[in-house]
């Protein structure tokens, strides 16, 4: 489905008083004040987070030990709107507009520019420490353009009936050939198998799941099984330590839309590894801009690195104390990897093929195969 096909179906699923054009004065009817934590944050902490170790991999593998949170509730219902209000502006569809083979309806780098509220929810430190301890590490947003990424599936009222009598009809021949409860592969996901571009992500829900069925993130764990953690209902969210963990977001039946916020994070410590690739979004980002904030927040670490290191070369000099040449070169070498990896990151700009993502971010031969066969 074009991304104009989508918008259109967008706009005929939600609400009318949700979308805004140039023309409909939404934010008259929401208010326009700034982001207040005390009115748009409704936090309440998830009941369960599974660790890495849960998964069954390899220890040592990801940032820290958390994996998974469970669904949690993170936003009133003023903010959603606020922030569907932005979301739906006209702006943003006509400038920030990106699909893949991995997803056909995708918004990006749109928060900076389009979306200050937004934009403002994802800056402020009272979210920032909300999904820091659920991650169990201090963490910052990965960069303005990663700032609430939309994954966008919707369908319209015809083709929502049809999937429900379908999956009614799946089920009741499950049940006939007694393998009812069994799981299923979904072949038709939201987002299909992948790994995050960056150490953190949380998802946040922006649709009404009343009457949704499915909706999953299904987690493949380091002995090949796949688990499904439940979808956020509306206003909630889960965290996830994407980068390391294979995942596909599983198809939602029985509503019209599933619209979902990805907001990127990595460790604000410039001593803890960055493990961040650009895998799976060169191929549907503004390269310029892209490049740019990647390129400076990694020579910011760099140079945080740098500072802190000549800082203790000058107390050693100053203490008369004998250089540790050993562990100056050990620095030394950690720094050219860390540019040796920028540098294979930042690819020309004439060999990066809109909308096509490879299957390089993938660890494990059945995502691998799975994708092969899907394309």
């Amino acid at each position: 489905m074009a991304t104009t096909e989508v918008m259109e179906h967008v706009m005929e699923a939600a609400p009318a008083h949700e979308i805004v054009t140039e023309e409909t004065p939404i934010k008259k009817e929401l208010g326009t004040e700034d982001f207040d934590p005390k009115k748009h944050i409704d936090f309440h902490p998830p009941t369960q987070v599974h660790s890495m170790s849960d998964l069954k991999l390899p220890e040592g593998t990801g940032v820290s030990p958390f994996a998974v949170s469970e669904p949690f509730q993170l936003f009133t219902e003023e903010a959603v709107k606020r922030m569907r209000a932005e979301i739906f502006s006209k702006p943003v569809w006509d400038n920030c507009q990106y699909s893949s083979n991995l997803a056909q309806c995708q918004l990006r780098g749109f928060a900076d520019k389009y979306a200050p509220f937004i934009y403002d929810v994802w800056k402020h430190p009272d979210t920032l420490a909300i999904v820091s301890k659920i991650a169990g590490v201090e963490l910052v947003t990965e960069m303005d353009f990663e700032i609430a990424h939309i994954n966008i599936s919707n369908k319209s009222e015809s083709e929502r009936a049809e999937e429900m009598a379908a999956l009614v009809d799946r089920s009741a021949t499950d049940a006939d050939e007694g393998i009812a409860g069994c799981p299923w592969e979904d072949d038709k996901p939201i987002v299909d198998w992948h790994t995050d571009s960056y150490p953190f992500v949380c998802v946040t829900m922006l649709s009404d799941c009343t009457n949704m069925v499915g909706g999953e993130t299904a987690l493949r764990t380091g002995d090949g099984e796949i688990v499904k953690v439940r979808g956020p209902q509306k206003g909630c969210a889960v965290v996830l330590q994407g980068r390391y963990i294979e995942h596909q977001a599983l198809r939602a039946f029985g509503t019209t839309e599933r619209i979902t916020m990805v907001t990127s994070f990595r460790p604000k410590s410039h001593t803890a590894k960055d493990d961040t690739v650009l895998t799976t979004v060169r191929p549907i980002s503004d390269l310029g801009e892209l490049y740019y904030q990647f390129g400076t927040y990694r020579l910011e670490i760099l140079e945080e690195r740098i500072r802190n290191e000549l800082k203790l070369l000058r107390e050693t000099q100053r203490k008369g104390k004998k250089l540790n040449t050993k562990a100056l070169k050990g620095f030394l070498h950690e720094q050219e990897l860390f540019l040796a990896h920028m540098s294979r990151e930042i690819i020309d700009d004439d060999l990066v093929t809109k909308g096509s993502i490879d299957d390089s971010h993938l660890f494990s031969e059945f995502s691998k195969n799975k994708r092969k066969r899907s394309s």
